[in-house]
């Protein structure tokens, strides 16, 4: 029988992490499993957790969005733990990737004989510090929806991502970059850049419709800089993949990625990370954005 440590966002979902965590506990224990509870907003008590629970042989199971998954799952795989995933979150595209369903029962199933596998993740590195990251590393406007969610709490949560995904585009500025995929540059001149291990970010637009957790690869996907009015009429197609048949759209693959720029017209250039920032696109090539594969990295229930 698995024990299951919870680390548990209250925040996720506008409050409703813990509304997912009490029937699903108490369907574990009536089961006989040992399960502990632990609330926690700060990513700086994540690693003393997480080893705690990993040392008592116990499975860490995230409760939250996707920026609470990625601040776990990197300490986990530090310590080659297990990791679940309970999807609590507004967006949790990480677990739309792993098909982690939503219903009590079916998430119990999973916890309690569910197969392990080993997935990949990301590291990020800029600026001297570096993060581990579940689904993508993205810079340009999606970045910049991510920044207008944050505060659109205002808004029911199925309506704040297209919300923020037509601002963002409606504002946009295109950015000058340079990317380097497994040491072959390029220029470009573009609206985004996805730097993907998953198949989703945005709340289930399908970004990188060929990614795979667990092929060794992450897919880069480039949108070139268009019309905001034809940006706009695109971002239909981004929510099944279709947006890769687009001329605009370049799909390459590597191990390792560099980025680096800044606004055509200057000033820095935003920069998330499974819906939480990673604050600005360095503009300097001798210390640029760089995400490398971690290929096989984490043990999850999945």
């Amino acid at each position: 029988m698995r024990s299951f440590a919870f680390l548990v966002n209250p925040r996720s979902g506008g409050g409703a992490a813990p509304k997912v965590v009490v029937p699903l506990a108490r369907a574990l224990r009536e089961a006989g499993a040992a399960v502990e509870v632990t609330y926690t907003t700060s990513i700086d008590e994540t690693p003393a957790l997480v080893t705690a629970a990993v040392d008592a042989g116990t499975v860490v199971v995230a409760v939250g969005g996707d920026g609470m998954l990625s601040s776990v799952a990197g300490a986990v795989a530090e310590r080659d733990g297990v990791l679940a995933v309970v999807p609590a979150g507004r967006g949790n595209d990480f677990a739309r990737m792993l098909e982690i369903p939503h219903d009590t029962a079916a998430q119990a199933r999973l916890l309690l004989a569910g197969a392990e596998r080993r997935i990949d993740l990301l590291r990020a590195t800029s600026g001297g510090s570096s993060s581990v990251v579940a689904g993508s590393v993205y810079a340009g406007v999606d970045a910049r929806a991510g920044e207008i969610v944050d505060r659109s709490h205002w808004l029911p949560s199925a309506l704040q991502y297209p919300y923020a995904a037509v601002r963002a585009l409606a504002t946009y500025r295109p950015l000058r970059c340079t990317l380097e995929v497994d040491g072959v540059r390029s220029e470009h001149r573009a609206a985004t850049v996805v730097l993907a291990n998953s198949r989703y970010y945005g709340k289930g637009m399908a970004i990188a419709p060929a990614a795979s957790v667990s092929d060794g690869l992450l897919d880069v996907i480039v949108i070139e800089a268009a019309s905001r009015t034809g940006l706009i009429r695109s971002l239909p197609k981004v929510y099944d993949g279709r947006h890769v048949e687009l001329d605009e759209v370049k799909v390459l693959t590597g191990r390792r990625v560099t980025l680096w720029g800044a606004y055509a017209g200057g000033g820095a250039v935003p920069v998330g990370a499974d819906g939480e920032s990673l604050g600005s696109l360095p503009a300097d090539p001798g210390d640029p954005l760089t995400v490398d594969l971690l290929p096989g990295a984490l043990r999850v229930l999945a």
